[in-house]
């Protein structure tokens, strides 16, 4: 047996997780107070000089069988997405989803945060109070190489520690502006968590590794179990050793006392977990656990949300390229890739695939031919009041993804990619026993709502035009298809592009049908997981207040995105940097000092 990490009986700050936010708010404390000692306890592994978290173009590699840097949870079959139980993969190594997600870098509407203020009672996390803090950790977005950053972009920063850049494919740029022209939300670059060198900006490398914090103790492979409280005041951190991570570290639980503060930091998954284990949630699943109630909060591990995404495929010429001999492994593939980016930081290995996207929302004239469906999903969420809130997010992506198709290792193909920005559906996220290591209760709520349903619906078919148009268009694959009636109009032959001006396709109901009944057979997860430790008021359900308090307990707080009291437009990345920000600025300003 062998402990695989001095950890001292006491620490003024522990962190119960060390992903995102974690990793932004406890190196921010780090740097503000040299004098106090800070703990971060990560679950996962250490990512430090690894090129599957340093290489861009090996982020699918955290999702296949046997990964030790992703944990996915399996909600149960449902009719409401075909009968099928759909995964949802997490990070778990330092650095959180960082690490290991799509790289993808949007950020909110400025309504989203004002609502966290107004419509929650968040008071200082308004858009006007948070902009400050995604400039601080960000730096305004290279085009390409022969394009610098402007530093007077009003909203974006300059000198953050992360790094972010464009590029744009000729076909999309040309079909997609031209056709949504006359839409709110027109075509626009997707920028890139990935530096100019072609390496992945995750805080992990950029917070962390790069800084040396005498008084930051990082501990790779520690489960924590649980807070420990006493007399309504956090008082430390049970843990024990991940034998996945340390495989001869003795399996017996371990105990750090927290002289100030404790910060729960596990993520959309994890929190709910910790507090739950800790004897803060609802009575009744704490006594079905036979875990100890110290707080009745029953809003621990409800209001689960995500993106819910939908990636139907159509075939290109096959000349372009495409990032799916990457994500197979092919070796000649790999090893030219490879050679480029060691030479240049270019090449597939240097990109997500992911280079442009349009945030939609229908006009007004087209809002009667969208069913009352969809117009009861409209008005529940108050899109006419909110202009800047789309409905979708769509964009193309250079692969197959998903398909799980054999035919399609000698195709070429892309994916439109539509996730529904505001889903209404919710989910719960609770634990079932009081061992870490046991299988949660989790479901995820995706497409409960038949207007969830509507919006996709319309977000398949403005896709379908655009993959239509571009001049690499080569035809639907059918198998990532919706199943026509026999004679439908909508039933696709095309092997060539259409003409920008060409009609759109007419749909009957026989055809919407089928729309969705592929919809349910195949969204899956955006990996934006959110909400289940919600910042709002104890009496609606919320868990911490604005300043990330846990309601009930003293010196325990959440910072991460399971505190987002309503969902963003965005891939979530952003706001855990800036949740992680505005979490630093907080305690700092509790314990006498000033994060700057």
């Amino acid at each position: 047996m062998t402990i695989p990490h001095s950890i001292q009986p006491a620490y003024d700050i522990v962190y119960a997780g060390g992903g995102t936010a974690a990793c932004v708010a406890a190196t921010r404390l780090a740097e503000t107070f040299p004098e106090r000692s800070i703990l971060v306890l990560e679950h996962g592994p250490t990512t430090k000089g690894k090129k599957e978290h340093i290489q861009p173009g090996l982020y699918m590699t955290h999702l296949a069988p046997g990964s030790k840097t992703t944990v996915v949870h399996v909600s149960p079959p449902s009719e409401d997405v075909g009968g099928r139980a759909v995964g949802v993969p997490i990070g778990r190594c330092v650095g959180g989803s960082s690490s290991i997600n799509f790289m993808v870098y949007n950020r909110p509407a400025a309504s989203d945060l004002d609502e966290w203020e107004r419509t929650f009672g968040n008071e200082g996390w308004s858009a006007e109070k948070m902009i400050p803090l995604f400039q601080k950790a960000s730096p305004a977005c290279f085009l390409s190489e022969t394009y610098e950053p402007d530093p007077n972009m009003p909203t974006h920063g300059s000198n953050g520690p992360l790094k972010s850049r464009t590029v744009v494919t000729v076909d999309w740029a040309l079909t997609a502006t031209p056709f949504y022209e006359e839409s709110i939300n027109v075509f626009g670059r997707n920028a890139k968590w990935i530096s100019s060198e072609g390496r992945r900006s995750d805080v992990a490398h950029h917070y962390l590794y790069n800084k040396n914090f005498p008084n930051l103790t990082v501990c790779d492979g520690c489960l924590v179990n649980r807070v420990v409280i006493e007399n309504g005041v956090a008082t430390g951190v049970e843990y024990l050793f991940n034998n996945q991570v340390h495989e001869s570290a003795p399996q017996t639980l371990h105990l750090v006392k927290a002289r100030e503060l404790v910060v729960v930091s596990g993520g959309t998954m994890g929190s709910p977990l910790i507090l739950e284990r800790s004897g803060i949630g609802r009575t009744e699943i704490l006594q079905r656990a036979d875990i100890p109630v110290v707080v009745d909060l029953p809003g621990v591990g409800e209001g689960y949300q995500d993106h819910i995404l939908l990636c139907p495929l159509y075939l290109i010429d096959s000349n372009e390229k495409t990032m799916d001999a990457l994500f197979r492994g092919d070796p000649e593939t790999l090893r030219v890739a490879q050679e480029q980016w060691d030479a240049d930081g270019s090449g597939l290995m240097s990109t997500n695939g992911v280079e442009a996207g349009i945030k939609l929302r229908p006009r007004p004239h087209e809002l009667p031919e969208l069913g009352p469906e969809f117009m009861e999903y409209w008005d529940a969420e108050r899109f006419a009041d909110k202009p800047d809130k789309p409905v979708l997010s769509l964009g193309p992506l250079a692969m197959g993804l998903n398909s799980g198709d054999a035919s399609l290792a000698s195709l070429k193909a892309i994916s439109i990619a539509t996730f529904l920005c505001y889903p209404i559906s919710r989910g719960h996220f609770h634990i079932l026993s009081s061992d870490p290591s046991a299988t949660p209760d989790f479901k995820s709520g995706f497409l409960s709502s038949p207007g969830e349903v509507a919006a996709l619906r319309w977000g398949y078919k403005k896709g379908r035009e655009i993959a239509r148009r571009l001049p690499s268009f080569r035809g639907s694959f059918e198998p990532a298809q919706p199943k026509y009636p026999q004679g439908s109009a909508a039933k696709e032959t095309e092997t060539q592009p259409v003409s920008l001006d060409a009609p759109k396709m007419v749909y009957s109901k026989e055809d919407d049908a089928a729309i969705d009944e592929f919809l349910r057979g195949a969204v899956q997860t955006a990996w934006h997981s959110l909400g289940t430790c919600a910042m709002k008021p104890r009496a609606e359900g919320g868990v911490v207040n604005s300043k990330l308090n846990v309601y009930g307990v003293k010196n325990l707080k959440v910072a991460d995105v399971s505190i987002a009291p309503g969902n963003v437009n965005c891939n979530t990345y952003s706001v855990a940097i800036a949740i992680g920000e505005k979490a630093a600025v907080i305690f700092a300003e509790e314990l006498g000092g000033l994060c700057v």
